[in-house]
């Protein structure tokens, strides 16, 4: 997202006045520069009291981005680049570099947190129970994402201990989050970000903890699934003055490319709300239709941005899109989805781990391109409008 949101609101706060956007959420704005493309403050921009309120936008563009989900010889390839570099730790950026430019030229940009972050010095581990080097949050918001999705089936592999360090973690990189919650008042305060003067919510809800319980009395710390608590945060999220709300979540049947009847439904279900913009999909590891449901859009299933399985896994767990939604306002304080593009992205393996922008890698992609797009109109969503970036 361009920081230039934020440059504004600071110089706005310098000065006493009436109607200042204020987020809702506890966590404070990422400060520009801080882990985004930030631009930094100049010597000739004009005395605060002469710079007028922007306008507001007539249009606005989210994307949204699939499972960063880092097995060891992601963590360990990490390590092999911050020494490269001559640091010490992890430095993820080198994996994510393809990426970068995408989600840096949206408005809004949400990311999804698929495992806890361990304490600098580990445990990175894998299946069952995952884990991942703190900084991949400092990645995250160097590529340029605003915000992300905590509530997975790996929410609560490392307990109430993991939960906090994750959360601590992106507050740390000034990255807002949403699924998960250290406080009952945290868990209770929709997440909703300023974005050029129009507010979007983002909620989080998985559909498991593969086995795992919340601590007792805490029912709060992580979200479930469940279509009442959902529309009641969307509400909520309305009534602290949410424009938009976009719902990640974590469900479907994992390796499989259509979506199943759990994810149909409850998307009909749950689009039928006037509270729910957009719904974006995560957790199956591969790409999963589009579809238009009414003049509402889902994203079934964005595939894994971050990934390392075994060799001899099926090439599709590689594979994933990046898609861009461009909102339209349609009356006072109501957005509509009007433009859908999607980015095809692949992990590519060797010679060492890097994320491969499908479009602009040309022929060398061209099967994995028709793949991916293939999976990604299995619903019809090209008849209705979405366009694949080749």
């Amino acid at each position: 997202m361009r920081r230039t949101l934020v440059v504004l609101l600071c110089l706005v706060l310098a000065v006493p006045a009436t109607g200042v956007p204020i987020h809702p959420h506890p966590h404070p704005a990422r400060p520009a520069g801080v882990g985004g493309p930030g631009k930094p403050a100049t010597s000739d921009r004009p005395p605060v009291g002469l710079l007028a309120a922007p306008a507001r936008p007539a249009n606005l563009s989210v994307v949204a981005a699939g499972d960063l989900f880092v097995q060891p010889a992601l963590s360990q390839q990490a390590a092999a680049d911050a020494r490269s570099a001559g640091r010490t730790g992890h430095d993820f950026t080198q994996i994510l570099a393809a990426v970068t430019p995408t989600v840096r030229q949206a408005d809004l940009a949400i990311c999804h947190i698929e495992q806890p972050l361990a304490p600098p010095e580990g445990p990175f581990t894998g299946y069952p129970i995952f884990s991942a080097p703190p900084q991949l949050a400092d990645a995250a918001a160097d590529s340029g994402f605003d915000t992300c999705s905590t509530a997975s089936n790996h929410t609560l592999d490392y307990g109430e201990a993991g939960v906090r360090r994750t959360l601590d973690n992106l507050d740390r990189v000034r990255l807002r989050h949403t699924g998960s919650a250290r406080t009952a008042e945290e868990a209770a305060t929709p997440d909703v970000v300023n974005v050029r003067g129009v507010k979007i919510a983002q909620l989080s809800y998985t559909f498991s903890f593969n086995g795992l319980h919340r601590p007792t009395g805490k029912p709060w710390m992580a979200n479930l699934i469940d279509v009442g608590q959902i529309l009641a945060e969307a509400r909520a999220a309305r009534q602290a003055g949410a424009e938009i709300v976009i719902l990640s979540l974590h469900w479907g049947t994992e390796y499989q490319n259509q979506p199943d009847r759990g994810q149909l439904g409850l998307a009909r279900e749950l689009l039928a709300s006037p509270d729910i913009d957009l719904i974006i999909g995560m957790h199956v590891h591969v790409v999963q239709p589009f579809e238009k449901i009414g003049d509402k859009w889902v994203a079934y299933g964005l595939g894994n941005l971050l990934v390392r399985f075994a060799d001899g896994s099926k090439e599709n767990t590689q594979d994933s899109v990046v898609p861009r939604f461009t909102f339209t306002q349609v009356a006072p304080g109501r957005w509509r989805v009007t433009d859908v593009t999607v980015r095809a992205f692949f992990m590519r393996y060797y010679p060492q781990p890097r994320l491969v922008d499908v479009a602009a890698a040309g022929d060398a992609y061209g099967g994995v391109y028709r793949r991916i797009a293939g999976y990604v109109d299995l619903r019809g969503a090209v008849t209705d409008g979405l366009r694949m970036v080749q």
